[in-house]
């Protein structure tokens, strides 16, 4: 099946990172559903979608993730318009800025954190991403083909102080697409990570935080391999984690893949459980 005739759906996807995924799926003619709570962003990104030729195949879908009951919805709409959904891209974030603004200054401690922030956080990084994998994922399977891409986060900003909430919530994501990969192997269906590889430049990161936005890394360095994660020439690369900051495009895609990748969750240094009849 060609470009043209595969779905993606990227949540998330109205905001910096979410747009630059969007927009590279849409530049290979992906059909695009773009699911967002910001209605005034999905509106832009619709705008310029139809500035370029490409609004036949997006779709764009108001919705909130943390809501259990938005999930049947944005399936049961995508599904009307394309189809099959065959990529699912679980971008959605929530950053630690809505807590705090100025949060790099004043770092959050984990006993601050409110049981319903706490559920937020879950909801959107955790929550969402394991309904959506498993309402698409049969779909996936029957046809032998499926690209699942999980936006995670660095592990220094996993465990950093300051982040209670933000880290342990994308850890979570983590250690689950590690697992996906394995019990989706030999299906067709493949599992990847794909983060920026540092502080981004996106809406996460607040004008308190004082950092110069062109010191950031740009959204923009996340389509290369999103592009070639969902391409044919990636069919039997699962399990492994991309950071989109090692990827130099001047490189065969192949070659940079090798670069800019490892072992999702960092299983190449784990220690590994001794389990019964292991042992001398």
């Amino acid at each position: 099946m060609s470009a043209e005739q595969r779905v993606a759906l990227v949540t998330g996807a109205a905001g910096g990172i979410g747009r630059a995924l969007v927009d590279g799926l849409l530049g290979q003619r992906f059909k695009v559903v773009a699911v967002d709570r910001s209605a005034e962003g999905l509106a832009e990104l619709a705008e310029h979608a139809a500035a370029n030729q490409q609004s036949a195949n997006l779709m764009t879908i108001e919705a909130d993730l943390a809501q259990d009951e938005a999930i049947d919805q944005i399936v049961a709409q995508a599904q009307a318009r394309f189809g099959t959904i065959d990529i699912l891209v679980n971008n959605a974030g929530v950053g630690q800025a809505t807590l705090r603004r100025d949060n790099r200054a004043s770092p959050i401690k984990f006993w601050e954190v409110t049981p319903d922030q706490w559920k937020l956080f879950v909801a959107v990084h955790t929550n969402a991403p394991m309904a959506l994998s498993r309402a698409l994922v049969h779909d996936m399977m029957r046809q032998k083909w499926g690209r699942i891409i999980n936006v995670t986060t660095s592990l220094g900003t996993m465990i950093r102080d300051g982040s209670p909430t933000y880290g342990p919530s994308k850890a979570a994501l983590e250690a689950f697409s590690a697992i996906m990969a394995k019990d989706l192997a030999g299906t067709g269906v493949t599992v990847n990570v794909l983060v920026p590889g540092g502080m981004t430049n996106t809406g996460m990161i607040p004008p308190e935080a004082g950092y110069a936005r062109e010191d950031m890394i740009q959204p923009a360095i996340m389509a290369p391999p999103l592009n070639w994660l969902v391409s044919a020439a990636a069919a039997a690369v699962t399990g492994q984690r991309f950071l989109a900051v090692h990827w130099d495009a001047k490189l065969p895609p192949e070659e940079a893949a090798a670069e800019a990748g490892a072992p999702v969750a960092w299983t190449d240094i784990a220690t590994m459980p001794i389990e019964p009849g292991q042992r001398s």
